[in-house]
């Protein structure tokens, strides 16, 4: 590839899964892909436990922020390859027509924010949801992307979905 393939990850409130997945992606991509994050009813701020659980990782998420995924379906999005749903709820909405014909997939994530309890609680459901993607994205990152039909990629992207 000349450029970087742009991903989206699609959550309903893009608060927590989503961007973490961005931040996840964007750092592990090693340049190769480009991650962004939508939900379909943006909760406009990001969950402080979604940065607390980026930085056990080592990552600093920067600028991330809440958005509709409608950002993404407009003649001035940026061409984007790869949609990967992260809560059960997206996946079953009707989503925009996105230009071009980007591969999808489903990677159900338990939501952390969901979690009632303490803050202790919390954290401990932030952090196994933003190692659940981290997993998932370092196998997206291993897969020879280059070599693989939509098909074939469609089929590996789910598969890492279900481990």
């Amino acid at each position: 590839m000349d450029r970087p393939m742009n991903v989206l990850f699609l959550c309903t409130g893009n608060s927590a899964r989503s961007i973490m997945a961005e931040v996840i992606l964007n750092h592990l991509g090693q340049g190769r892909f480009r991650a962004f994050s939508a939900g379909s009813f943006p909760t406009g701020r990001v969950n402080p436990f979604s940065l607390q659980a980026l930085e056990g990782l080592g990552m600093k998420a920067g600028d991330v922020h809440s958005k509709s995924w409608d950002q993404f379906a407009g003649p001035d999005a940026p061409p984007i390859e790869l949609i990967l749903t992260v809560c059960d709820n997206a996946a079953n909405e009707t989503c925009p027509i996105w230009p071009g014909k980007p591969v999808t997939a489903h990677w159900g994530v338990e939501d952390p924010a969901a979690i009632q309890g303490d803050d202790d609680e919390k954290r401990a459901a932030f952090k196994r949801a933003a190692e659940i993607l981290r997993v998932r994205i370092e196998r997206l990152v291993a897969l020879p992307i280059e070599r693989l039909d939509a098909v074939q990629l469609r089929e590996q992207l789910r598969q890492i979905g279900r481990s």
